[in-house]
This record gives C-alpha cells, structure tokens and sequence, in this order.
C-alpha cells in the first residue's frame, strides 16, 4: 500500500511512475487527495467540538457554585448539543477514513526505475541468459508423454479423482518430486535461510497484508465456511509472520524459507501451453522470503537473484533472466526477474521463477516496521522468490535429459533420489 504522505507530497510522480503499469492513476489519487481534505477537516473539526465540551464540562460546577444557575443550565443544554455534534462527525470520520483506505488500497506498487514500459509478457527484456539449448532428436517427447511412457506421473487418475490440473505422482516420478524439494530446501538452508513449514490456509487479514486481497480473490481458491483461503504461495503465511511487528534494525537480514503446496484456480487457462504440467492448480514450490532494511533490499534481490541462477545451474538446465515491464508486473512488485528454463521437446521458454522486490508495498499493509539507530520507527522492505517451483523444472528435465534408454537424473540430484536414471 502506498503510503498517504507519498500521494499529497508527490501526486504527478506518483500519477507518472504508475503509468509505465500502464495504470491510470489520476482519477483515483485526486480522490483520495479529496478524501484526505475532507478527513483532515472532519477531524479538526472534531477536535474543537471535544476541546468545547471539555471546557464546557468544567465549568457547569463552578457556575453552579457561584450561584450562575441559569449560566450553568444553558451550558449543560450546550454540552448536550456538543454531545450529539461529537457523535456525527466521528462517525462521518469513521466512514470518510473507511472509504479513503479502500481507495489507496486501489493503487498498485509504484515500479522501481528500472522497470522497462510495455503491455505483456512479449516486452519483457532479456537481461542474461546461460546454457546450451538441448539438441533433441526430432522423434523427442513431450514430458506428459514421457510421464505415461515411464508411468511417473498420471494426469488422468488426477482428473478422475479431482479434476485437471491435479496430477498424481507415482513411482520415481513422486521420488523426484521429494528429491527436487529436499535439494531446494538444503540450498537454502545452507545460505543462511530458516526453514519454516507453514500453513495451507490463511485468513483475509494474512491474503490482504501481502496484495492477494483484494486482487486476487478470484484465483484463490475460498473455504466458504470459515472464511479461509487456500495458499497461492508459501510467501504469503510467510511474510505474515512479521504482520504487526516492529523489528530492530540489529534483526535484518531477516531469511526464511518454506516449501508448500500451492494452489490456484487459474481461471480461464486452457490450450496447448497449458498442457501437462505447465499450469497446474495444485502444486509444489520451494519459497524464498527476506525481510530487509530499506537501504539493502536490491542488494538483497540481486543476492537472491543468483540463488536461484545457482540452483538451475547445479539442475544443469538452460535459463534466462527477464526483468518485467511494467505492463506484466504484478500489482504489488516494484521490480520482478523472471526465470525460464528451456523446454526441449516443447521448443519454447517455461518460467520457473519470479523474484521480487516490493519495497515497503507490503509492509506498509501489514505495519511491518522497525526501529533505526536513532530510534525513528520505519517500514521494512519485503522481498520473495521461487526457489523453485517444481511442476515446470520437472517438465525441463524430463524433457532435456531424455535418452534411448531413459531420463537421466543431474549429478546433483542422485543423492537425493537414489537413481541417475528414470527406467
């Protein structure tokens, strides 16, 4: 959420910066400016109504004692008119304060600097890329036939049992699943990370705190009965850990990590690119989530950019790094790096991971702050990625490492999975 002293102070930039999301503001922001205004009066009026009163309430004794009666009567009738005066403009207060809230949280993230105009995923620009593209034979298999052809994963059994998009792993194919989260989780761990295992469910207050509420209700899938969400991405319960809190400067770099299930509705997802396990409703991620000091966050991303660089390398998979334009950057972010991996039999880049700084976007909603060494309370910066989400990692190396006589397994899986070879 952006913060209200950002929106009186700097209105036209922040009207330009949301632009390049290719958000028009300036209806929105001389709305709130308005609703400030008509805050800001409500509440001075407010104030000298209760500073009256107050006097006022003093007073009726006195009079009463130095035989003012009439004096004292018409100050009660007067304290009983400020009463009721009170009582409407704190409840006009109430609601223009409501309606300004709903109004700010309408605002997407303001993108950092650096963030390139453009309309889709098609402007994106291109900022690395390392690895040989796989040479596959012209007979090669897609990876939800190569599942069916080694019975490792099964898309129909899932679709009986739930519905598309809810895949059963069998065999080595749900050994590879358990050996790419544990390799994931290791890595973190190893950099400094604490491991966390979070909840599937959430309440409004943990969806609102890091933006899925109110964006994204509609891709969340929602227990009606107690109100609870189930979770896009173990960023969220995550980074609502520090909802409420205020940290000492001494606390950062905060690093946790967390594999989950995640689930999304992906509503509308249908064709060719989202066939076997490109898009899923239910699947696996392994999540990066730091909480840092202001003056260290793109340090920060560009440390847990090279995390996850370090993870596709030791998979031995093609990837590049895009950094998003403003038109495919998520209403929160100030700046997201997308990983893709190269899809073999496919012929077509898969995205692994996004990570993303939000600045105090997040933080601001969830009044996570913390004390600087002069004492001066302040928000956090909030940053998180995939590290790595599974479904399209799997679909890369089944793809990439098919051979005559099976899938090879990288080097610095085997330990985990037990075999250097899919048979």
């Amino acid at each position: 959420m952006l913060s209200l002293q950002l929106i009186r102070d700097k209105k036209d930039f922040v009207a330009e910066r949301l632009s390049v999301k290719n958000f028009d503001a300036t209806g929105l922001l001389n709305e709130i400016i308005d609703l400030d205004k008509i805050r800001r009066n409500t509440q001075s009026e407010l104030d000298n109504v209760l500073a009256e009163a107050n006097r006022i309430s003093k007073s009726i004794g006195q009079l009463y004692k130095s035989g003012e009666a009439d004096k004292a009567e018409a100050a009660k009738s007067r304290s009983v008119e400020l009463k009721e005066q009170s009582k409407l403009l704190s409840a006009k207060l109430t609601e223009t304060a409501t309606l300004l809230n709903k109004k700010i949280v309408e605002l997407p993230n303001i993108p950092h600097e650096s963030v390139p105009r453009g309309n889709s995923d098609q402007d994106n620009e291109t900022v690395f890329e390392e690895g040989k593209l796989p040479n596959l034979p012209d007979d090669a298999l897609p990876h939800w036939e190569l599942a069916a052809k080694y019975k490792i994963i099964d898309f129909d059994l899932g679709s009986k049992v739930t519905g598309a998009g809810f895949p059963f792993y069998r065999g080595q194919g749900a050994r590879l699943q358990r050996a790419l989260i544990n390799f994931f989780l290791d890595e973190a761990i190893a950099a400094g990370y604490l491991e966390y295992q979070p909840p599937l469910l959430i309440n409004e207050d943990s969806g609102f705190g890091t933006g899925q509420l109110p964006d994204k209700e509609g891709q969340m899938y929602f227990v009606n009965e107690d109100n609870l969400y189930l979770i896009p991405t173990a960023e969220v319960p995550i980074t609502n850990i520090y909802r409420d809190v205020i940290l000492k400067e001494s606390d950062f770099p905060i690093k946790n990590v967390a594999y989950s299930n995640c689930f999304r509705r992906e509503a509308g997802s249908y064709g060719k690119d989202v066939r076997g396990l490109n898009r899923l409703h239910q699947f696996d991620k392994v999540e990066i989530v730091q909480i840092e000091h202001p003056d260290n966050s793109y340090d920060t991303l560009e440390t847990m950019k090279e995390h996850v660089a370090n993870l596709l390398r030791k998979l031995e998979l093609p990837f590049r790094i895009l950094r998003l334009c403003g038109g495919d950057l998520s209403f929160t972010s100030a700046l997201t790096f997308d990983f893709e991996t190269y899809s073999g039999a496919q012929k077509r880049w898969l995205e692994v991971s996004s990570v993303s700084n939000f600045e105090s976007y997040q933080a601001n909603r969830m009044k996570l702050r913390f004390k600087d060494k002069n004492g001066k309370t302040r928000l956090a910066h909030t940053l998180n990625g995939s590290a790595l989400a599974l479904p399209r990692i799997v679909a890369s190396l089944l793809e990439n490492n098919q051979t005559p006589q099976g899938i090879k397994i990288p080097k610095a899986l085997q330990r985990y999975t037990g075999f250097d070879m899919i048979k």
